[in-house]
């Protein structure tokens, strides 16, 4: 059978062009928060937990509601415990609802067509930030024929705006007149330029890069009482974003990624039917500017296989003749 390879090279360079720092940052103190809680599902069709920890949830169910039945009365195969998870994200105030994520703890066959019976979700300081309950869905297909199709994982189920928040989770961004800016991914180069790029548009010193993550606003006196206006403004300010040069490359799909300005030094290769030699900078055959692209594209014309351009871009990083972050995936 004929192998087919398939190879995708992206080329960036240092700079990605200018990009919003709300697209690169957060403000310290807005965070997403996990809740989690343990729950119960009912209405299952002879698919649930087969032991008593269920029966036990639903007399207990049953207590708060003044009614006293006799647990071994409710062993069935018709509910399943689970544990319900959900992420609250900042701002959220008593009343908006959340997406929560529903799984089996024990040994339920399916939660498909269950109903999440009311369930408090807690945060890590244990206590209660939102109630969860509604219909269990289960996503995804009966697959028969098609490969093409992802069969259902029926023990994970879905309740689309199934939690509702009580209870607002507590923060503050703003210490002693002044906001933090993190960024996504930490680079020296990126917070200094963060910082550079705020003070020249309010045309004073406001920002300080403190570390590769961190960079420190003060609050100008005029927006003291609208913090939120000035935080908008910061949101707004553009960057050129920075990133360490890095090539990705998975041998499993003959994919690879350039990231960064790829640099190589001068070298002589020679594998299999392939030789090639950089000069000065230059590909020499074709006298075309050193660059991972040219090589690449250089490397295809003689008929390398996907395979065959990841050996030897492993092999050139071993020879230090790469100037990149190495990953393989």
């Amino acid at each position: 059978m004929r192998k087919v390879f398939i190879f995708l090279l992206t080329l960036t360079s240092l700079v990605f062009g200018s990009t919003r720092i709300k697209d690169i940052a957060t403000f310290r103190g807005a965070r997403d928060n996990q809740l989690f809680g343990l729950g119960i599902v009912v209405g299952l069709n002879g698919t649930g937990d087969s032991g008593k920890i269920n029966s036990n949830l639903l007399s207990n169910i049953a207590k708060t509601l003044g009614i006293t039945m006799n647990v071994d009365d409710l062993r069935t195969r018709n509910s399943a415990m689970v544990m319900v998870i959900a992420d609250i994200p900042p701002f959220f105030k008593e009343g908006m609802r959340l997406d929560v994520v529903v799984a089996s703890i024990a040994d339920a066959k399916s939660l498909e067509g269950g109903i999440l019976v009311q369930t408090p979700l807690f945060g890590a300081d244990g206590n209660v930030y939102a109630v969860a309950q509604g219909s269990v869905s289960t996503g995804g297909v009966d697959v028969k024929v098609s490969a093409n199709l992802q069969s259902k994982y029926k023990v994970v189920g879905f309740i689309p705006s199934g939690a509702i928040v009580e209870k607002e989770i507590p923060f503050e961004f703003t210490q002693s007149k002044a906001v933090t800016l993190l960024l996504k991914r930490p680079d020296f180069t990126t917070a200094a330029r963060v910082a550079q790029a705020i003070n020249t548009t309010f045309d004073r010193k406001l920002a300080k890069a403190i570390d590769a993550s961190t960079v420190k606003i003060d609050i100008p006196s005029a927006f003291e009482d609208d913090v939120i206006s000035f935080l908008a403004l910061v949101e707004e300010i553009e960057v050129s974003v920075d990133q360490p040069a890095r090539v990705v490359v998975n041998e499993k799909t003959g994919t690879v990624v350039f990231g960064g300005n790829v640099k190589i030094l001068d070298f002589t290769l020679s594998y299999g039917v392939f030789n090639v030699t950089i000069r000065n900078g230059k590909l020499s055959e074709q006298g075309t500017e050193a660059t991972i692209g040219a090589l690449v594209s250089a490397l295809k014309s003689l008929g390398a296989t996907p395979q065959d351009i990841i050996a030897i871009l492993q092999s050139m990083h071993k020879a230090g003749v790469l100037l990149a972050d190495l990953v393989v995936m």
